[in-house]
């Protein structure tokens, strides 16, 4: 139960404090873009050096699947991470609907949610579909037992979202990750939640393809 909790707290705090940094500093200019990108990076590296030892710290239902194909966990226990990944995000976003909901930021749809409105709907899933590729083949190879990169794995998978994130917060405001885009999605409503499916589905055909690059990179019998 240890592992589902850290699952939900990490993934709380990530939409906590990724997404409620996009509510507050925006997202339309370079700088508020750099802003956002390091606050979602940093989050990850933060809650990897403080659950990495207990659960892995997924906090991303893509990572989970992308582990449970790789056989590095069971399927009841990816399961179990997911429900609790998506439950912390619902409660980080109730915490930004509560900060947003009158005020300076009386805007009860600012809730840092996923759309494509700017971009056509194939750029959209291609854009989700690669960059949660990318990130996920980083955390597969960073987290590997053999080539992984050991005490430095929290580092180079939240430099890497950072990277994701510069690149993509302009074409959907960047999810590769199902539980960050349905927490906000809910409490948002609307085209967020109409649009939603898009963002589980890229993020999960992401992870699988990753998965298997991974499993041809790392493949014992393929020497070069």
């Amino acid at each position: 139960m240890k592992k589902y909790l850290a699952e939900m707290v990490g993934t709380m705090v990530l939409v906590l404090m990724g997404c409620g940094s996009a509510i507050f500093f925006g997202c339309s200019a370079p700088a508020e873009i750099l802003a956002v990108a390091i606050a979602f990076g940093l989050s990850v590296v933060a809650m990897a050096y403080t659950i990495g030892g207990i659960s892995g710290c997924h906090i991303n239902p893509a990572i989970t699947l992308g582990v449970w194909l790789s056989k590095r966990m069971p399927a009841k226990e990816a399961l179990g991470y997911m429900l609790f990944q998506v439950i912390g995000a619902i409660i980080g976003s109730a915490i930004l609907y509560a900060l947003t909901s009158t005020g300076a930021y009386g805007d009860a749809t600012a809730t840092g949610a996923n759309s494509f409105d700017g971009v056509e709907m194939w750029q959209a899933l291609i854009a989700e579909i690669v960059f949660t590729f990318v990130f996920v083949l980083v955390v597969l190879g960073a987290t590997d037992s053999e080539k992984g990169a050991g005490n430095l794995a929290g580092l180079a998978i939240g430099l890497t979202l950072i990277l994701v994130h510069i690149v993509c917060i302009p074409i959907t405001g960047t999810s590769v990750n199902p539980a960050r885009s349905i927490g906000p999605a809910l409490f948002a409503g609307g085209v967020a939640l109409e649009q939603l499916w898009l963002f589980i589905v890229a993020p999960f055909a992401g992870a699988i393809l990753s998965t298997l690059v991974w499993k041809v990179l790392s493949c014992k019998c393929c020497k070069k």
